[in-house]
């Protein structure tokens, strides 16, 4: 009798611990304190580095602006996780390597970017699984084929 009980109580115990909420913190934001320390016009290159440390990213055709990118995500059970918060800081500097400007922006800011499902055609025959399975059975190295090796 008591066999029963302890396994349901076992049963619901994994039950509840599955349907847990699951945070995920990603990436590099730069806290406050560290942040307030850098002044446009006066920080260098260098000392942002030293202060933030690595970007998570860098401006795509120079490195005149530097990315730091967070972002944190909860999934509960087996849904798909959901992005609860994000921050970008992004720290542009000019040609004498000192800060120009700071710009901080949050999830409010997002852009959602729709993907586009298309594939590209390919010039040729569209083989079939069974052709792709044994379209080469009987193609290599024939006898007929192979060079002689000098009388052996």
């Amino acid at each position: 009798m008591r066999f029963p009980v302890r396994t349901a109580a076992l049963a619901l115990t994994v039950l509840l611990a599955a349907c847990t909420t699951f945070v995920d913190q990603r990436g590099n934001l730069p806290e406050e304190d560290r942040l307030a320390q850098i002044q446009p016009g006066v920080t260098t290159r260098e000392q942002v580095q030293q202060l933030l440390g690595t970007p998570s990213s860098t401006s795509t055709f120079d490195d005149s602006t530097w990315y730091y990118i967070s972002m944190k995500t909860e999934q509960w059970a087996f849904l798909a996780p959901t992005t609860v918060d994000q921050k970008v800081v992004a720290i542009e500097f000019d040609q004498n390597g000192l800060v120009r400007d700071i710009q901080q922006r949050g999830l409010a800011d997002a852009n959602e970017v729709a993907m586009v499902e298309r594939a590209t055609p390919t010039p040729g025959k569209t083989l079939g699984f069974f052709e792709q399975l044994f379209g080469n059975i009987g193609r290599f190295n024939t006898p007929q084929a192979l060079p002689s090796r000098g009388g052996v």
